[in-house]
């Protein structure tokens, strides 16, 4: 008899990540915040790109990595905010058919909030280059 496997138990329901430059010279500092972030098993992490100017197909490539790993946790990685310059970007990678990108509204509330039963906690990580 085969057993189901135990359901994952994150150790925080959500980490929050702001990036103001998210290219490939960055790329190895932004991945170890990434790799450290991950091994706290989160539930859920949002990159908050409100403040970010330039993105890369290096970072986006990192963005997909980290999805990857996320979704073979049952986690879900979220883009916030993007300005409508990255937010072209992204829509020309096609990542919005990937990740859920959630543009906050003015009273602070999102516009389309991504579906998770994942408790909302908060533990911010951020990092600047």
């Amino acid at each position: 008899m085969t057993e189901s496997p135990a359901p994952t138990s994150w150790t925080l329901p959500m980490v929050e990540v702001c990036i103001d430059t998210f290219d490939l010279a960055g790329l190895p500092e932004t991945g170890v915040v990434f790799d450290r972030l991950l091994a706290l098993r989160p539930g859920r992490v949002v990159v908050d790109l409100s403040r970010c100017r330039h993105i890369d197909a290096a970072a986006i490539g990192l963005l997909l990595d980290v999805h990857r790993r996320l979704v073979r946790a049952d986690g879900v990685l979220t883009i916030r905010n993007p300005n409508p310059r990255i937010r072209r970007i992204l829509h020309t990678a096609r990542l919005e058919q990937v990740l859920p990108i959630v543009i906050d509204a003015e009273d602070g509330q999102p516009e389309a909030a991504p579906p998770s039963p994942i408790a909302q906690g908060r533990a911010p990580v951020t990092t600047r280059h």
